[in-house]
C-alpha cells in the first residue's frame, strides 16, 4: 500500500527525522516556548473510521507547533521536553481553544483533542473550555478528550473526579495510548473512560505477530468487559487493517486510511459537493 505523506511537513525537502535532528541541535524546550509566545500553534487532522465501513467516526486534533522556517513539527518531536512545564499546559490551552473553534464553525464535526492530565488543574484551562461551550453549548457532545495511559496514572484520583464532572456535561473521554503505560487495572475499572485506544506497539505487523495478537485480544476483551469503544492507533497497512477488523476492533486510525493534514479535511469534503 502506498501511504500518503503527512501533510504537517510542508514540502521543501524537510523529512520527520530533518525536523526530528534540528530540534535536538537547536534545544526544543526554547523553539517550542518561542512558538507558543507567537501563538504558532495549529491542530493536524487524522480521521478516525469506522471498522468495515469505513466511515469517520471522528477526527483527532494533533498539536503541532511552527518553528521559524514554517516547518509544522509534531507534538512527539518535543512534547517530552515540555510536558512538566509552563509551556506544556499553554499547549493544552490553545489546542482546545483551536478545538472548541472548529467544532463551533462544524455543528456536524465530531473532534478529539489532547490533554495532559497535568492541565486538569490548570486555571486557563478550564476557562478555555467554559469560554468555547458558553459560545456553542452543542460542543460538549462533539468534543473528545485525550488522555495518554501514562499521564492518567500521574494522578489518578482527581482524572476520575474531573471526567465524572466533565462528562456531566457531555465531554467524551478517551485513554490513548493504551498497553505503553502501567493502569493498574482497578484503576482502568474506575475512570470509565467512553473510548479505549491501543497503543501503535501493538498493531504495527499485528497480522503476522502472534505475540501482538494475543496482547490486543486481551486488551479487547478487557474493553468489552467494560463497555468501552475501541480504536486502533498506527494502522499503517491494509492487511493489518484487515485483521484488527476480523478480531472486532471498532474503528481504526492511521496511515492506512489517511495522514494527518493541517487543512480540514471537511471544508474540502464541502467544496467538492459545491463543485
Amino acid at each position: 500500500m502506498n501511504l500518503p505523506e503527512d501533510s504537517s511537513f510542508p514540502v521543501g525537502g524537510e523529512s520527520p527525522l530533518d525536523v526530528a535532528n534540528a530540534l535536538r541541535a537547536a534545544d526544543a524546550p526554547r523553539l517550542v516556548r518561542e512558538a507558543v509566545s507567537r501563538k504558532d500553534v495549529t491542530l493536524a487532522y487524522q480521521p478516525v473510521v469506522t471498522a468495515g465501513e469505513g466511515y469517520i467516526a471522528f477526527y483527532e486534533g494533533l498539536v503541532r507547533v511552527f518553528d521559524t522556517q514554517g516547518r509544522a513539527i509534531p507534538a512527539r518531536h518535543f512534547i517530552d521536553s515540555v510536558e512538566t512545564t509552563e509551556i506544556g499546559r499553554r499547549i493544552d490551552c490553545l489546542a482546545l481553544e483551536k478545538g472548541l473553534r472548529a467544532l463551533a464553525e462544524t455543528p456536524d464535526l465530531r473532534l478529539s483533542i489532547n490533554l495532559s492530565a497535568r492541565s486538569i488543574a490548570y486555571p486557563d484551562w478550564m476557562k478555555t473550555l467554559n469560554r468555547g461551550l458558553a459560545i456553542d453549548p452543542t460542543a460538549a457532545e462533539r468534543l473528545i478528550l485525550e488522555i495518554t495511559e501514562s499521564s492518567a496514572m500521574t494522578v489518578p484520583d482527581l482524572v476520575s473526579v474531573f471526567m465524572r464532572d466533565l462528562q456531566a456535561r457531555g465531554i467524551a473521554f478517551a485513554l490513548d495510548d493504551f498497553g505503553a503505560g502501567y493502569t493498574a487495572l482497578r484503576y482502568l475499572r474506575n475512570f470509565y473512560f467512553d473510548i479505549l485506544k491501543i497503543d501503535g506497539q501493538f498493531i504495527q505487523n499485528i497480522h503476522a505477530d502472534a505475540d501482538n495478537q494475543v496482547l490486543t485480544g486481551a486488551i479487547l476483551s478487557i474493553a468489552r468487559q467494560l463497555d468501552m469503544l475501541t480504536v486502533a492507533e498506527n494502522v499503517e497497512k491494509s492487511i493489518d487493517a484487515a485483521y484488527l477488523i476480523d478480531a472486532g476492533v471498532d474503528c481504526l486510525q492511521g496511515y492506512a486510511f489517511a495522514a494527518p493534514t493541517l487543512s480540514p479535511p471537511w471544508l474540502a469534503t464541502r467544496e467538492q459537493l459545491r463543485a
